[in-house]
């Protein structure tokens, strides 16, 4: 399940301070890894994360492993949140009514 990968992608601030990385524009491996105090190892689990949920994108050129940042999984999981905050706000409006109702 996409979303689900999107998610749970999402979770994690290391991840998400990757992706703010490159929504400024593309990075090698190396360079995403040097501000974090965890192994590149670690760096490239968190990476392989993004790209499973596609939100990461990878090409390679010559050694050079070059990532760039997809946005696209990120508009299924705003539609579902958005469609969350919907039904939530109606049933909590009506909630709402029915106490004000009772009192």
């Amino acid at each position: 399940m996409m979303l689900d990968d999107t998610l749970t992608a999402l979770a994690d601030p290391t991840r998400r301070a990757i992706l703010a990385r490159l929504a400024a524009g593309e990075a090698r491996v190396t360079e995403l890894a040097a501000p974090f105090q965890i192994s590149l190892n670690s760096v490239s689990k968190h990476i392989r994360m993004l790209e499973r949920a596609a939100l990461v994108r990878r090409r390679v050129e010559g050694r050079e492993h070059i990532l760039s940042f997809n946005p696209a999984p990120l508009d299924e999981a705003a539609r579902w949140i958005e469609g969350q905050q919907g039904l939530w706000t109606h049933r909590l409006a009506r909630l709402d009514d029915l106490l004000k109702d009772a009192s």
